[in-house]
C-alpha cells in the first residue's frame, strides 16, 4: 500500500500496480499495436504502389509516429490512464499524487515507450521497473507517474458473534455508546487480530477493554479475555441497534400508513 496525503490531510491509501501485472499490460499493448501498425502498412503498400518512394516513406514515418506516440497519448489522456491492456489487467496510471494524468504525461510516456519498450525490446523498461518500489520504467520516473490497481477486491466484511460462554452476560449488561473513535479502533482491531503477533494481540486486547468498561455494566465475569469481552460487546451493540432500527422502521411504516389513509376508510 502507498499513502498520499492531499491538501486537505486526507490520508489516501492507494495500491500500486505489480511488475507481473504490468508487464502483462504493456506486452497486450504492444501486440495490439504491433498488429494495427502491419495492417496499416500492408493497405499503405497497397495503395501507394505506383507512388514515388520517397511519399511511401513519409507515409510510412507518419503511421508510426501516429499509432506509436499520437494515439498512445491521446488514449490515455481521454481515459485518464487507461489503455486496452490496463483496462484487462484492471490498472490505471495516476500522477505521484495520486492525481489523473494530463497529455504532457501521457506524451512524456509515449515517446520514451518507443526507445525503451521497442527499440530495446522492452529490456530498458524491465531493468528500470525491476529495481523500483513502484514498478515504474523510464517514462513514469520522467513523466512522475505510475501504475495503480483500479480494480481491488474487497474483502467480505468479518461478522463478529458474542462468545458462547459470554452470551449469558451479554443479553443483561447494560452497554452505553461507545465514542467514535474507540468503536473505530476496536473494529480495526477486531479485523487485524487475526494478523497480530499474540503479545501484542493481547496488550491491546486488554487496552481496549479497559476503556470499554466504563460505558459497559456490569463487567464480565472474572478471568474473561479481553478480546472476547471486545467481541461479546461489539456483536451485543449490533444486534441491539438492529432491533432498535427495525423496530423504527416498523412504526415509522404503521404511522405512514395512518396519514395516507382515507378519512373514514375501512
Amino acid at each position: 500500500m502507498s499513502s498520499i496525503v492531499t491538501g486537505e490531510a486526507v490520508v489516501l491509501e492507494l495500491r500500486p500496480a505489480g511488475f507481473a501485472a504490468r508487464m502483462v499490460s504493456a506486452l497486450i499493448d504492444v501486440i495490439v499495436q504491433i498488429l494495427v501498425f502491419a495492417a496499416l502498412i500492408l493497405l499503405v503498400a497497397r495503395a501507394l504502389e505506383e507512388s514515388d518512394p520517397a511519399l511511401a516513406q513519409a507515409v510510412s514515418l507518419s503511421l508510426v509516429v501516429l499509432l506509436f506516440v499520437v494515439v498512445p497519448a491521446s488514449v490515455e489522456t481521454l481515459t485518464r490512464g487507461k489503455s486496452l491492456g490496463r483496462l484487462a489487467m484492471g490498472l490505471r496510471i495516476v500522477r505521484d499524487d495520486g492525481g489523473s494524468v494530463r497529455f504532457r504525461h501521457a506524451i512524456i510516456r509515449s515517446f520514451t515507450a518507443v526507445l525503451e519498450i521497442y527499440m530495446l525490446a522492452g529490456s530498458l523498461a524491465f531493468m528500470v521497473a525491476l529495481f523500483n518500489s513502484k514498478s515504474k520504467r523510464l517514462g513514469d520516473l520522467l513523466a512522475g507517474t505510475y501504475a495503480l490497481r483500479d480494480r481491488v477486491v474487497a474483502p467480505l466484511p468479518q461478522l463478529v458473534e458474542t462468545p458462547p460462554e459470554l452470551a449469558g452476560w451479554a443479553d443483561l449488561a447494560d452497554m452505553g455508546r461507545l465514542p467514535d473513535g474507540l468503536a473505530r479502533r476496536i473494529s480495526r482491531f477486531l479485523a487485524q487480530s487475526g494478523r497480530m503477533t499474540g503479545p501484542a494481540r493481547t496488550v491491546l486486547a486488554a487496552e481496549l477493554a479497559g476503556e470499554t468498561t466504563s460505558h459497559v455494566s456490569p463487567q464480565p465475569p472474572p478471568g474473561t479475555h479481553p478480546e472476547a469481552y471486545l467481541r461479546a460487546v461489539v456483536a451485543e451493540r449490533r444486534d441491539r441497534d438492529y432491533v432498535r432500527l427495525d423496530r423504527q422502521r416498523r412504526q415509522a411504516g404503521a404511522l405512514s400508513e395512518r396519514l395516507h389513509r382515507m378519512p373514514f376508510g375501512d
